[in-house]
């Protein structure tokens, strides 16, 4: 039986957001806003303490809700935008407004509920460390973005504008890098943890900061679910008596780049991933499909290391 009496479907976008009860024809709308988000839980407070509220990720603007929610003890699901899509389309819609989203939303709660986790907030720390490590990618789309401007043959009247964008840009990558460093440096925990990556090879102080930052789960998962997580898992794709070619999923956005510029440095170590990624190639592998290999074996090394970390430094409990 599940413990949740109704679900509440809410589309997210910048300025208001729509809210469905599972079952009702009706939706209504609110501002994304402290008083938009009083005004929905006034106008549910009847269903809301045994409801589960699901939404999606829509670039930061369902943060806000999500927090005040959860200040109340209401319980949220953010799902996986892919999913949801995937179950809207089974039901061969092709409509599609912020009502008809919500109300999928609702629908999708109520028949996945068994499936659905809590949401859990990022600590302070955490959400300070993703910031950081996402400016500064931000950062660096621009610095190559420019870069290659400058090359451009049609730009010739333009390049002392661009060098002294560039010169910005530097300049400001070089400074979120010391924010990153001095928040990694006041938790000792994060530190710890940055210290324990450094040791594999192919991670270097920025890829362990993006690791951190991006698979907070490190640790705490089965080598399969961080695969998965990371999307360095081989997917089956056999029917029958065929097997198909295995293939990665998507993963968690922006940890793939991440685990591929630690195994091009593994790749050239002499160590044992270094050895690894050559017995691939010397059995025949194809070049990407041993990086790929050697990206999944970084990261189960990376998880396995934090989470002998993780039983270390907690407190044994007295028999």
């Amino acid at each position: 039986m599940s413990h949740y009496h109704t679900f509440i479907g809410l589309d997210i976008g910048k300025f208001t957001f729509s809210a469905a009860l599972h079952g009702s024809p009706k939706t209504q709308d609110y501002a994304n806003n402290l008083k938009g988000f009083r005004d929905f839980v006034r106008d549910h407070k009847e269903h809301l303490p045994k409801a589960l509220c699901i939404l999606e990720t829509t670039g930061g603007y369902e943060q806000a809700l999500i927090k005040a929610l959860q200040e109340r003890g209401l319980r949220v699901h953010r799902a996986d935008t892919r999913k949801v899509k995937n179950f809207i389309r089974s039901f061969g819609s092709k409509a599609k407004t912020d009502a008809l989203d919500a109300k999928a939303l609702a629908k999708y709660g109520a028949e996945r509920q068994t499936d659905l986790e809590l949401y859990s907030p990022k600590s302070p720390q955490e959400e300070q460390l993703f910031n950081l490590v996402q400016r500064r990618k931000d950062l660096v789309h621009m610095l190559v973005t420019e870069k290659n401007r400058l090359q451009a043959p049609t730009n010739v009247t333009m390049k002392a504008s661009i060098r002294r964008t560039i010169a910005h840009l530097e300049a400001e990558i070089a400074l979120i890098k010391e924010e990153i460093a001095r928040a990694m440096a006041a938790d000792p925990i994060v530190e710890q943890k940055l210290e324990t990556l450094v040791t594999i090879p192919g991670i270097g102080t920025t890829v362990a900061a993006d690791l951190l930052a991006l698979l907070p789960e490190l640790g705490g998962l089965s080598r399969r679910e961080i695969a998965c997580l990371g999307g360095v898992a081989p997917m089956a794709r056999d029917s029958g008596l065929h097997q198909g070619y295995r293939r990665t999923g998507q993963g968690r956005e922006g940890v793939k780049p991440v685990l591929f510029i630690a195994a091009m440095a593994a790749a050239r170590s002499k160590g044992p991933l270094g050895l690894f990624y050559k017995n691939l190639l010397n059995r025949g592998k194809k070049k990407m499909v041993a990086l790929v290999a050697l990206m999944r074996k970084i990261l189960v090394i990376a998880n396995a290391k934090l989470r002998d970390l993780q039983a270390q430094t907690s407190p044994q409990t007295p028999f």
